[in-house]
């Protein structure tokens, strides 16, 4: 049984199982593997939908069972919802989802009804993880309760783009204005940087008759600050598990997943945080974004995802609770042990953090709150207790890898002042 710094053992139930809910095809999901280790940990039963039988994940020895149920994330959410009731009927037992990505906590979240009946999760307002998760909705829910994000554009039309390319200070950000874009037809890959009006309105030009992007102001690597937060909040979006940390590297470098982080104090946006998701009326676990603009002193909220971040097992407190803990003790009526976050900790993730640091040696940007030394370090994927889904990860990861890091990267290049013909 799994214990928290100070020797008490962490009481999870162990009758109630957990299912990672993933969809799409992303095999090398390390935060899939975090969930499965924390809560397998604790003599949680667990299980997890796969892409097939020999992903990270599904080697794990604290996985009970994989599902292997190929999908693209794009499905009819009705042809979801019930192949999600079949695995819960196959488990047998209600069971607490834990989804990886925004298709499937919007799912979860606009299915509560039908799901209820199988499976434990927070219950929110139906419509908000959709909004949270759109940049558009989460600018506006932005502007409506006074959170500082940067300003933005949504335009309609090749037209409005044009106007605002006319009165824009270069560089600017695009962005795909809706998260499910990224699998259907994005029109940017990633967050890319445009360098002037010509590059924007030649790459506008095959965004069609209605722009699926959002444009931003772009905020100066050498005058920001990556910043983090991941939480969990109970029925009443009170949080009850609170964390803060830096983001050091990620890939593509600047504007991509984590790939090096430590944990950081910070009262400040740990309140920013609790006030903003008070007032929407959040429940359950969150991952943000938010970049420090040391220009006008606010921190800018860029990402709301309303789910399990990638790197979660980054955070953890002094009595063994990280978010997906916290989320399964508050769901089966136990007590969520309190303390304070174990700072200086650091987070890598094996596969990108060196082709990260080369790029950001390059760059010469540097993180002024990551402490000198870490006080304790978490691999993403090597576990001494669990050492299959490493070298699940190596087997899958390193020729097809190598070739998807350099698009990665290529892409990454071409939008930092650059735009294909």
């Amino acid at each position: 049984m799994a214990r928290g710094t100070w020797g008490a053992p962490v009481q999870a139930d162990r009758s109630v199982p957990g299912l990672v809910v993933k969809l799409g095809d992303y095999p090398l999901h390390h935060g899939g593997v975090g969930a499965i280790r924390s809560l397998g940990r604790l003599g949680v039963p667990m299980y997890a939908i796969t892409e097939d039988r020999y992903t990270p994940a599904a080697v794990s020895r604290y996985l009970r069972r994989a599902f292997v149920w190929p999908t693209t994330g794009t499905e009819e959410p009705e042809w979801l919802v019930e192949g999600l009731l079949r695995i819960g009927r196959r488990i047998g037992r209600p069971a607490v989802l834990i989804p990886t990505d925004e298709e499937a906590a919007v799912l979860i979240a606009e299915h509560q009804e039908e799901l209820a009946t199988r499976f434990l999760f927070p219950r929110v307002d139906g419509k908000l993880p959709r909004r949270l998760a759109s940049k558009q909705g989460l600018h506006e829910l932005c502007v409506e309760h006074g959170i500082a994000s940067p300003t933005s554009s949504f335009p309609q039309s090749y037209d409005e783009v044009e106007r605002f390319a006319e009165r824009a200070r270069f560089p600017v950000v695009a962005k795909n204005r809706e998260a499910f874009e990224r699998r259907r037809q994005p029109a940017v890959n990633g967050t890319t940087r445009i360098a002037d009006r010509e590059g924007l309105l030649r790459l506008a030009r095959g965004w069609g008759d209605r722009p699926g992007v959002i444009l931003q102001e772009y905020l100066p690597r050498e005058d920001a600050e990556d910043w983090i937060v991941h939480a969990y909040f109970d029925a009443d979006s009170a949080p009850r598990a609170m964390f803060t940390g830096v983001k050091v590297r990620s890939w593509p470098p600047h504007a991509g997943m984590t790939a090096n982080a430590y944990v950081v104090d910070n009262p400040e946006l740990a309140d920013i945080a609790a006030r903003f998701i008070k007032q929407i009326g959040f429940a359950g676990v969150i991952d943000l974004d938010l970049r420090f603009d040391r220009r006008d002193g606010r921190y800018k909220l860029l990402d709301f995802n309303p789910r399990m971040g990638a790197q979660f097992r980054l955070f953890e407190n002094e009595a063994g609770i990280d978010v997906v803990r916290a989320m399964h003790l508050d769901l089966t009526g136990r007590p969520v042990p309190e303390g304070e976050q174990l700072a200086g900790r650091r987070y890598i993730v094996e596969n990108i953090d060196l082709p990260a640091l080369l790029a950001y040696r390059r760059s010469g940007y540097t993180t002024p709150h990551a402490p000198a030394r870490a006080s304790g370090t978490e691999l993403a994927w090597l576990a001494g207790d669990d050492p299959l889904p490493f070298l699940t990860m190596l087997a899958r990861f390193v020729r097809p890898g190598a070739k998807h890091l350099y698009h990665l990267w290529r892409t990454n290049r071409l939008g930092n002042g650059r735009v294909r013909p």
